[in-house]
């Protein structure tokens, strides 16, 4: 059986914690930031863990099992 390829767009939107676990940026923070107050943009800026209902599936995405 074939080696499981990488998706590459998902390897450059996700990296992993030493505990194993995925960590994700949040989505719009790249324009149209005039509009979005101060403490918006500011929590947008922070990056997070993916949900645990995704992680499957993201995991997937970078071929991992």
């Amino acid at each position: 059986m074939p080696k499981m390829k990488t998706n590459s767009g998902s390897k450059k939107r996700f990296t992993l914690t030493g505990t194993g676990k995925i960590k994700r940026k949040h989505a719009f923070h790249s324009h149209i930031l005039t509009k979005k107050s101060k403490k918006r943009k500011r929590n947008l800026c922070y990056s997070t863990l993916v949900h645990p209902a995704d992680e499957n599936q993201v995991r997937e995405l970078l071929a991992m099992k």
